[in-house]
């Protein structure tokens, strides 16, 4: 267990004794596709780093519809956060996208663990810092892109370097909540990219055809094309 809490970056740097200490208070938690971890309101005594698999974090509305905050990939921690709150409860829901394996962090614990460490605070205040800052993006992308735009940054950051092809890893309906698009919308915007050859469509496989076409129409100022 200490070598897979190791690839989680907010456990990267801990010490033995505290690899050691979050083990011996963390469990395995094994979910099916489609298995809830918690609800939107549950009481937070736990944050998670996924070892295998896919999770979704999502809000449910009013109506029962969801919103996808967040899609999270083996080696992310989720609900951390929580660990500096008194009383505190999930703002989300978390459901597994396909099978998936996650190590359960007792957060009570590892609160304590923190007060004894201002080197481990600053680690996890570090990495807390680097999410803020990525949500402040998504607000950019949100309030300042159309919904073509938020699409091709979307696959432009999910290339990998020196490939032209993109593999969606989740439902088209579960990557459009992300973006903030209805699906019908998300399915116009590949056809409209398709249809201008910027991209080819063969099942879940994206194969980008004009990298350059692509980020300007992502709005990615700062971004050259490579060769």
């Amino acid at each position: 267990m200490i070598d897979e809490l190791r690839r989680g970056t907010l456990f990267s740097r801990l010490d033995a004794a505290q690899l050691a200490r979050v083990s011996h208070h963390a469990s395995r938690v094994t979910l099916d596709a489609e298995q809830m971890l918690f609800y939107q309101d549950d009481a937070a005594t736990r944050f998670y780093l996924l070892l295998a698999g896919q999770m979704r974090l999502f809000r449910l509305a009013v109506d029962g519809g969801e919103k996808v905050i967040e899609i999270v990939n083996p080696g992310q921690t989720f609900a951390e956060a929580l660990v500096f709150l008194n009383a505190p409860r999930y703002p989300v829901c978390a459901a597994a996208l396909c099978p998936s394996q996650l190590l359960a962090i007792d957060a009570v614990d590892f609160a304590s663990m923190l007060r004894d460490s201002v080197d481990t605070c600053f680690q996890l205040l570090g990495v807390l810092s680097q999410r803020l800052r990525g949500l402040i993006g998504e607000i950019d992308d949100l309030t300042l892109h159309t919904a073509t735009s938020r699409v091709a940054r979307y696959l432009v950051a999910k290339r990998e370097p020196g490939q032209m092809q993109i593999a969606l890893a989740v439902r088209k309906s579960v990557l459009a909540s992300r973006l903030s698009v209805q699906p019908e919308t998300f399915s116009r915007v590949i056809k409209a990219l398709s249809e201008q050859g910027v991209i080819q469509v063969l099942g879940n496989q994206i194969t980008v055809c004009d990298l350059n076409r692509l980020i300007q129409i992502a709005e990615i100022d700062d971004l050259i094309a490579p060769a």
